[in-house]
């Protein structure tokens, strides 16, 4: 990866890049409009408070940058980004986290994101990162590079490697509604999906993943983002 830049890039005819910025609390989202916007390059022209507000503002409006916070109810920002980049043109995507957790980080990479940012250094950080994202780099958090190499280190050790991506899309979304709670029952009318399919995806989702039980479930959704603990 790529350090950020710190000049931030050309934009046709001088135009600030624009920034759809997606948090499930307001005052988050007025607190990083204040930082972003005291950058002449850089505004923000929507606001969403999940990941389907995001794709619908999307599907209306064109942004050069997205910023999604990792976890947010309905759907979270990890899914979005998986989303928002298979997308024809996908614009550079940040995720926003709370969390200094290397799973977040590894599955924030996984998903297409250009990079992870830490919202209790988001006044030193975010910037950087946007100007890195909009000039085609990756912006790594502090501490990250050590993270990589942790891994890839321990990962060779055990003779691994890296795995693709193990669930599809919906079955993320299944995990995530049975690890919030929700009964199969629910599960379907949300999805809009029988409840025979919901178990269906839940016998295939636990034999993937070599798992039991919700418990289980639970604890991995946590581990990859789909909630916070």
């Amino acid at each position: 990866m790529n350090s950020p830049e710190t000049d931030a890039p050309e934009r046709p005819g001088g135009a600030p890049a624009r920034i759809l910025l997606a948090d499930d609390h307001a005052l988050v989202r007025r607190g990083v409009r204040m930082i972003l916007e005291t950058q002449p390059d850089l505004t923000v022209v929507g606001e969403a408070g999940d990941g389907f507000e995001a794709l619908d503002w999307l599907a209306a409006n064109e942004a050069d940058l997205v910023i999604l916070d990792v976890a947010m109810p309905g759907m979270t920002g990890l899914q979005a980004a998986q989303t928002i980049s298979r997308l024809p043109k996908p614009p550079p995507i940040l995720l926003l986290s709370m969390h200094d957790n290397e799973q977040y980080f590894f599955e924030s990479l996984r998903v297409g994101a250009s990079g992870y940012v830490l919202k209790s250094v988001a006044d030193r950080d975010l910037v950087d990162a946007c100007h890195a994202a909009l000039a085609g780099k990756s912006f790594l958090y502090p501490g990250a590079e050590s993270a990589l190499v942790r891994d890839y280190l321990e990962r060779l050790r055990r003779g691994e490697k890296l795995p693709n991506a193990v669930l599809t899309p919906r079955e993320n979304q299944v995990v995530k509604l049975i690890a919030e709670g929700n009964s199969s029952r629910t599960i379907a009318e949300t999805l809009e999906i029988s409840v025979r399919t919901v178990e269906r995806h839940r016998e295939n989702i636990l034999a993937k993943l070599g798992m039991r039980d919700r418990t289980e479930l639970t604890r991995f959704a946590i581990r990859v983002g789909l909630i916070e603990p």
